[in-house]
């Protein structure tokens, strides 16, 4: 008996060679190795960058006689917050006080307040009979205008004070009336506390005397010293001399840098660097990576970075939470020829839909071939090395760049041994004994606010989409 068996003329539904198998026979077309961390980098992009031959850059300004204008410490532990008494000596009368002991105890006469949003603190021209500091919340100051009107002059955070001429003047009043925006967390020293710490504590008395029977330097409204000029006068009067007195002890900026070994086994230097040199490769990745990491230092580091560098006095609180307009416009006022804004995306996102409520469409501007979001003309420029709390909120950041404008300037050193990018060099370390050969890349840089006023941060900005 024959059996007729079917012919197959294809293999499981295919009529020809797969890809699959195809492609072990040929090349495939290929990219580069792409990496997601890689970021637009608009700081660094927009930044002046000044050259540091000998690795340390000094900013030379007039002397300044402004005193106590820092930031207020706490020590918190849960719902318990006091304030650490060396912190003290930020408020103008105590500024030279060192006497460490007195300190603690006037530290430990201060009375923790929580208060609810919208409570009057103090109200203007009423006695000013205790000293504010500021652990956490938002207060406003508000004061009358010329027509009866209120107005809002300010803003306290975490961190400010208030009343302090209470310290050496018994007959003050408020100038203001202070509102808690937010829950507020105060510590406060009542003026009977004070008294009682005066009577028994001669030193503090004698400092706070001093301090109050000080003349005032005379100074401009910037806090540098005077430097008297005449004007308006006719006929030969005698004119009063002067000069231009410097800070004796200006700031030096030590150029920081960022460093990584790589490491590149020989065989796959020899043996796989066709159609791509791997070593190449792996150093273009890794000096991407430094980049990423010197811009994040520019915004965060404790040293030099421009969060932790901005003056106390340029730096503004957001009215209501989100960035508005109104906002914007405060930061923008703060400085002459501000350049650029510098945000977090979610940031540029949050200021958006402020300005569609108000049916505002800010027109953007172009940047080197870049349609660049904008406000009054100032680019505002998306950098995620911003951090966004766990509150959602953020700090958007305004300069003037440029030494010639006293600004904001980025600082290098070009012309490295081995340099493979300006201010950037890679080093032959050797080849191990397990032939692995290793480069020492090392990128060097920091950044330097020349006057105060070239830098300025609008904080706690909600980025956080209201709840429908």
């Amino acid at each position: 008996m024959t059996i007729d068996m079917p012919v197959h003329t294809e293999t499981n539904g295919r009529k020809s060679l797969s890809t699959s198998a195809a492609h072990q026979l040929t090349h495939t077309t290929k990219s580069e190795p792409q990496m997601q961390g890689i970021s637009s980098r608009w700081l660094t992009r927009m930044l002046p960058w000044t050259q540091v031959s000998g690795g340390v850059y000094r900013v030379n300004r007039r002397l300044t006689h402004t005193v106590g204008n820092g930031e207020v410490e706490f020590a918190v532990d849960g719902a318990q917050a006091r304030v650490i008494p060396l912190e003290l000596q930020e408020l103008p009368p105590l500024r030279d006080f060192d006497d460490e002991e007195i300190l603690r105890a006037l530290a430990q006469r201060f009375e923790q307040r929580d208060l609810e949003p919208g409570t009057v603190v103090a109200e203007f021209g009423n006695p000013l009979n205790q000293v504010l500091l500021v652990v956490h919340g938002k207060l406003s100051k508000i004061g009358t205008g010329e027509y009866g009107e209120q107005t809002m002059l300010g803003i306290l955070m975490g961190g400010d004070y208030f009343g302090e001429e209470a310290l050496t003047d018994g007959q003050a009043i408020w100038p203001v009336t202070i509102k808690t925006v937010t829950r507020t967390t105060l510590l406060a020293l009542p003026r009977q506390a004070l008294d009682e710490m005066l009577e028994y504590t001669p030193a503090l008395r004698e400092q706070l005397s001093r301090v109050a029977d000080a003349p005032d330097k005379p100074q401009n409204t910037k806090g540098e010293a005077n430097i008297e000029i005449a004007s308006g006068h006719a006929g030969e009067p005698e004119l009063i001399g002067t000069f231009v007195d410097y800070d004796a002890s200006p700031r030096e900026y030590e150029l920081s840098l960022a460093q990584s070994v790589l490491r590149v086994h020989t065989r796959v230097a020899d043996l796989f660097n066709d159609p791509m040199n791997q070593t190449e490769q792996q150093l273009r990745l890794t000096i991407e990576a430094l980049y990423e990491r010197r811009e994040h230092d520019l915004v965060n580091n404790t040293d030099f970075g421009l969060l932790h560098n901005c003056d106390l006095k340029q730096r503004i609180s957001t009215e209501t939470g989100p960035p508005t307009p109104d906002d914007m416009d405060e930061l923008l006022s703060m400085r002459r020829s501000t350049k650029l804004f510098i945000a977090h995306p979610k940031a540029i996102a949050a200021f958006g839909r402020e300005c569609s409520k108000r049916g505002l469409y800010p027109d953007p501007v172009d940047v080197d071939g870049h349609r660049v979001p904008a406000w009054r003309g100032v680019p505002i420029f998306p950098c995620g090395k911003i951090p966004v709390s766990d509150t959602q909120t953020t700090s958007i950041l305004a300069m003037r760049t440029g030494e010639k404008d006293q600004g904001v300037i980025g600082l290098h050193q070009t012309g490295l041994p081995d340099e493979y990018e300006p201010s950037l060099n890679v080093r032959f370390k050797g080849i191990d004994d397990q032939s692995i050969i290793s480069y020492l890349v090392s990128c060097y840089y920091s950044a330097a606010v020349l006057v105060p006023d070239a830098l300025g941060v609008l904080d706690n900005v909600l980025v956080a989409r209201q709840a429908v």
